[in-house]
Parts: C-alpha cells; structure tokens; sequence
C-alpha cells in the first residue's frame, strides 16, 4: 500500500468517527454541523489521495460520500460538483458506475434550472456509451437528451452537434428516416448562417446517402430538392458523386459505381461511415437489383 492510499484510509476512518460523534443528541448540541463539514472535508482529501494512487474506486467512493453528505445538508451545487468528481473517477475503470453519478449530477442540476450543466453531462454520458460501454442506442438516447436542454437554453451549435451525432448512429441502426430528417433541418440551419454555410454540402450529402439505403427514386428526388435549397451544392463533388452513383444503379452498373465511389476516395478519403452506407447500397443493390 502506498503512502497516499494510507493517508486516504485514514481519512476516511477520520471521517466516519466525525460521523459517529455528530450523531445523537449531545453531538447535535455541540457543533454536529461542523463535524459533518469535518467529515466532508476529510472525504474530499481522501478521494484526492486516492487518486494520487490510482486507486480510482476508491476516490470514486470517497466523492460520493462526501456529494451524499453535502446532499443531506442541502448543498445542492457541492454535491452535484462531488458526484461529477466521482464520476470522473469511475470513468477510469467503471464506465457504469460513471454514468450512475453523473445521472445523480444531472438530477439536480436540472432541479435547479441549471440546463446547460446537465446537456453537458448528458453529452459526457453518450460518449461513454458510445466508446466505453459500446451501447449506440442508450448513447443516441443521452445525446438527444443532451440536444433537447442546450436547444431549450439557446445553444443551437452544441444541440447541432449532438444532433449529428444521433444522427450517425441512427443511420448505422438502420433508421434512415430519423437520420434523414436529422441531416436535413442542421444544413437548413447552416444555410442561415454565413460561416456555417458551406458545411450545408456535407449534411446533404449524409442525407443522400441515407435515401439511397432505402429508395432510388427518393434520392434523385431529395437531390433536386437540396439543390433547389442551396444551388451552390450542384457544383461540389458530393452532389455529383450521388448523381453519378444514382445513374450507374438506375443502370445496375455495379462495376461503375465501384469505380465511382473509388474516384471520390482517391481525393477525398471516405470515414468509416461513409463507407458503411456505400457498401449497404450496393449490397442491396446487389440483392435486389430491380429496386428503384
């Protein structure tokens, strides 16, 4: 045992024994307040002990002990600050327990108003989920969650970006609709404004791409519309790789659009997403080359 965890332990031996005499009518009458506010003090040092050994749980522990004391005391902001603390703890080696606290953060930040504090951590949730626990449903839930306080609170660019990324995820579950739907109103969004404006082509492309998962003839549809909408996307590569990718499976020239979405890669590398709904095209294309 190292050095900073003895001294952590002993803190919190401290702490409990502050508890303890805090507890009952003589402790109530003399200075029970004080001792809880020993006792949080002691928490809050242990867990930073704690952390200075990597004993991660156990500072965990150590912040929600002390967030639960600040809690019972009505200190609403402290303990909302101590459980994002133990959050941050746990994320390092219990990403379940890390969304456990910052749901009990979120809780009372949204009892006290405080909005944007608890997109925030709504946002912190989702990537958890979306890089640690590798659940893109609950991580699509939080991120709508997170979207839906920073609209309500005026914060267009992050619910945007939250936004996208329920997006991304909806469409590699297969819901196109909603992924759709998602990409259109952030590029009408960006059309209104003059430095996000050329960001509208690549949403409208997604968007694209996503119609052609599903239906031919929807795609050529929503192409003429998102040109009508923004005439500058006409002349991008994007446009004209969805068009030329419509025109080879309309002629179910599978080996044209290989070639195609390979020209586009040479000089401007496709994501991993790109890719997905690209193969999904084809393949479908593949199975059912009467689909139109």
């Amino acid at each position: 045992m190292s050095e900073s965890e003895q001294k952590a332990q002993t803190l919190i031996a401290e702490a409990q024994k502050k508890l303890s005499s805090s507890k009952g009518f003589f402790g109530s009458l003399f200075g029970g307040n004080s001792k809880i506010d020993d006792a949080v003090d002691c928490y809050q040092r242990a867990a930073n002990m704690f952390k200075m050994a990597k004993k991660w749980s156990e500072a965990g522990n150590a912040f929600c002990s002390a967030a639960e004391l600040h809690s019972k005391a009505g200190s609403r902001h402290d303990a909302a600050t101590n459980f994002v603390d133990a959050a941050n703890c746990y994320k390092k080696n219990d990403p379940n327990e890390s969304v456990i606290c910052l749901i009990k953060a979120i809780d009372i930040y949204t009892d006290m108003g405080r909005f944007t504090m608890a997109a925030k951590h709504h946002q912190t949730i989702a990537e958890l989920y979306e890089t640690e626990v590798n659940d893109l449903q609950r991580a699509v839930q939080h991120f709508e969650q997170a979207a839906d306080y920073f609209k309500g609170e005026e914060s267009t660019s992050s619910a945007n970006k939250c936004m996208l990324k329920v997006a991304q995820y909806a469409a590699q579950l297969e819901d196109y609709e909603k992924a759709i739907q998602i990409y259109e109103q952030v590029a009408a969004s960006c059309l209104n404004s003059s430095l996000l404006k050329h960001s509208a082509k690549e949403y409208f492309f997604r968007a694209a791409l996503c119609h052609l998962c599903v239906d031919l003839l929807n795609a050529q549809h929503a192409l003429d519309k998102y040109v009508q909408q923004y005439p500058a996307f006409q002349d991008g590569r994007e446009y004209k790789l969805v068009k030329t990718l419509c025109e080879h499976l309309e002629e179910q020239n599978i080996e044209g659009f290989t070639d195609a979405v390979k020209d586009y890669d040479s000089i401007s590398r496709l994501d991993q997403w790109y890719t997905t709904m690209l193969l999904r095209i084809k393949k479908q294309h593949n199975d059912n080359p009467d689909l139109r």
